[in-house]
């Protein structure tokens, strides 16, 4: 795999050129001129280049200066492009990209939207009692589409307008050509900094013109569905845990009109994204931080610990998962006094191109930058 990128021996440039490691990946630093990036989104355009979103700004996440930005890296070029912004509302923060290209080459980006808070937590909290910090609770999601690949976008609508809207995952066509979008509604409760919040799946059988909603029963503080598809109508969706306990399973037996009450899987899970794909071999994948923070799985805990970066590979429908394989280790300081010294690598990313490698983004150090990475599924695997 290797024999496409330049070998390097020297710590890795952040000049976005992909170089080859020598561990047989190949890795590179996305360029951008931000102070913070975070939640990066990867995905294979119909043409062969690859798309990266993620949020970034100057500031800090839920100030009115975060947006949405992309990079390009075009199909057979080694470089990725420099960021560009692709939203534009300067009165909201917008954050958590997505995005889906349909098989006619029309190109969604999906975001939310939400109020700001332009002053610090202790003023926030004394000025707005009972009022989450995050202001999670008024997001809204909305989109954006492209007819050529991304260069150039129509304005933006707002596809859910309830409240709390969110989103971390794509997507999801079914074999019938309707559309599944998975999401979770976050609320204030009025007892907790960060409130709550509940998974929801919408259906679409008009390419998003009207959605019918339902619920995932038992999904307090499970959220970031990453759907997976299985023989006929069954469906898998893998789930955040607030709990930072475990990554949870919901199982759907009717293309997504029911869901089981998600349950643990062997995963630990941080309290932070994962994404869960299905590979060309029919394996399961999944990334995501081999952390965890809790065990009572009606907590909300908020660990600091986001790393490693991990894949893992189940090839039995996620009921065991033997193959698992650190991408990235993070500073390794040792013992809880010196736990603040490690960098935070999050939100991790995974997709597969059609050439069958497996490329991973996640916000890199203290989401000073987006890390791309290229691995085998055999080198996942060990072999």
């Amino acid at each position: 795999m290797s024999s496409r990128w330049k070998l390097i021996d020297q710590p890795i440039g952040k000049d976005g050129i992909l170089r080859a490691c020598a561990w047989g990946g190949a890795e590179a630093y996305i360029p951008t001129p931000f102070k913070v990036n975070h939640a990066p989104c990867l995905t294979e355009l119909n043409n062969g280049d690859l798309l990266a979103v993620w949020f970034a700004g100057y500031t800090e996440e839920g100030r009115r200066d975060i947006h949405i930005v992309m990079s390009r890296l075009l199909a057979g070029e080694e470089r990725w492009s420099e960021p560009v912004k692709v939203s534009d509302d300067d009165t909201r923060s917008e954050q958590n990209p997505v995005l889906f290209q349909t098989a006619e080459g029309k190109l969604l980006l999906l975001y939310t939207a939400q109020e700001t808070h332009e002053m610090s937590r202790e003023e926030f909290k004394r000025l707005h009692p009972g009022k989450t910090f995050t202001r999670q609770e008024t997001s809204v999601i909305r989109c954006r589409t492209s007819e050529d690949n991304g260069e150039t976008w129509t304005p933006s609508e707002t596809w859910f307008n309830n409240p709390g809207s969110f989103c971390r995952a794509p997507i999801f066509p079914l074999t019938d050509g309707s559309w599944l979008f998975p999401m979770w509604y976050s609320v204030s409760d009025g007892q907790t900094e960060y409130g709550s919040d509940y998974s929801v799946v919408q259906h679409s059988c008009d390419q998003g013109a009207t959605w019918r909603e339902y619920p995932v029963p038992g999904s307090r503080g499970r959220v970031h569905a990453s759907i997976v598809g299985q023989e006929g109508d069954k469906l898998l969706a893998f789930f955040r845990s607030r709990a930072a306990d475990r990554i949870y399973i919901s199982r759907s037996p009717d293309a997504g009109r029911t869901w089981s009450e998600p349950e643990r899987t062997p995963l630990p899970n941080n309290n932070a994204s994962i994404r869960a794909i299905r590979l060309q071999s029919g394996a399961i994948a999944v990334i995501y931080n081999h952390a965890s923070g809790g065990d009572d799985p009606q907590a909300t805990v908020w660990p600091m610990t986001r790393y490693p970066v991990t894949i893992a590979i189940s090839e039995d429908e996620g009921a065991t998962w033997p193959f698992r394989r650190h991408l990235e280790t993070g500073d390794n300081y040792c013992g809880e006094a010196n736990e603040r010294l490690n960098s935070r690598y999050e939100y991790p990313w995974i997709t597969q191109s059609r050439d069958g490698l497996i490329h991973a983004a996640f916000a890199y150090g203290r989401r000073q930058g987006i890390k791309h990475l290229i691995v085998s599924e055999n080198w996942v695997k060990g072999t």
